[in-house]
């Protein structure tokens, strides 16, 4: 038995090496200096964008209807990291805000931006206790904040400008970011209607340009103005839908617009989890 046990010793210790050192790779890959990534998770019928800057800092833009975007997330960080640096509601909808309680349960966060509006929901209602006892700074965004990700990489409100507490429809109040790195942008609308994106061009439409756009309410006939989506420019769209989702998301007016600007569409139903790379002059589907 000693003599079998000396013989085995060197090749347990050789395994074992193999083993530590393929650990170390994966850490050493996953914490060296990379592009900016974003990824628009496939969550089923609701939006969750992860965006991871350059320097590492991490934003995670809503979270979808359920748990499933721990799934996600988990596909899109590092096995180890639970920590994410800010999450954005962009309003009350429980499609967008529900899994953001698991989120919070799971990982820590330093600040959470909301756009002020309240909701009687129950995801509503499980947000503001999981941000109480996570203890993350909560924010109220307004137009013209710009979140400094390292490297260059900003994320500018644009919307909304005013207090949205008392809008009937919530989605009239939705939060809108675009996020810049060089000469690249992505346009991440929410569930913003078409007189949101009237009002976004009437400010500035020069400001609106950008590689890639996150089409309003999940490709709904409510958003995605022909008007607008001539201002944005965008190579590419991103549908954030489910697969059987009652409401016909995305309308076939949407898709019309998006093929008559000869946009490049993807769709979380048909093809998953989408992410998006940047070197900060051009944008590339991983």
């Amino acid at each position: 038995m000693e003599s079998f046990a000396r013989r085995t010793l060197p090749f347990a210790c050789f395994a074992l090496a193999i083993i530590a050192a393929t650990i170390w790779w994966q850490v050493y890959r996953l914490e060296r200096p990379h592009a900016l990534v974003v990824s628009f998770l496939n969550v089923g019928q609701g939006d969750a964008i992860f965006i991871e800057s350059p320097t590492g800092r991490q934003v995670l833009i809503d979270g979808g209807p359920d748990a499933s975007v721990l799934r996600e997330l988990g596909g899109s960080m590092a096995w180890y990291d639970r920590h994410i640096d800010v999450v954005m509601a962009t309003h009350p909808d429980a499609d967008h805000i529900a899994g953001l309680v698991d989120v919070l349960q799971r990982y820590s966060v330093d600040y959470i931006f909301t756009n002020g509006a309240t909701k009687n929901t129950g995801p509503a209602e499980s947000l503001l206790l999981s941000v109480a006892h996570e203890g993350a700074r909560e924010l109220v965004a307004r137009r013209g904040e710009v979140l400094d990700l390292g490297a260059g990489v900003r994320l500018t409100v644009l919307y909304p400008d005013r207090d949205v507490s008392q809008f009937k429809d919530t989605n009239d109040g939705s939060m809108v970011a675009r996020l810049t790195y060089g000469d690249t942008a992505f346009l991440l609308t929410g569930d913003a209607t078409q007189p949101v994106e009237d009002y976004l061009v009437y400010l500035d439409h020069e400001g609106l340009k950008s590689d890639v756009l996150k089409p309003g309410h999940h490709g709904s006939k409510t958003s995605s103005a022909p008007d607008f989506i001539g201002f944005v420019d965008p190579a590419y769209a991103v549908l954030s839908r489910g697969c059987t989702n009652r409401y016909g998301h995305p309308h076939a007016i949407t898709l019309q617009t998006l093929v008559r600007f000869k946009v490049t569409t993807f769709d979380t139903c048909k093809d998953g989890r989408v992410v998006f790379e940047s070197d900060g002059k051009t944008v590339v589907r991983k």
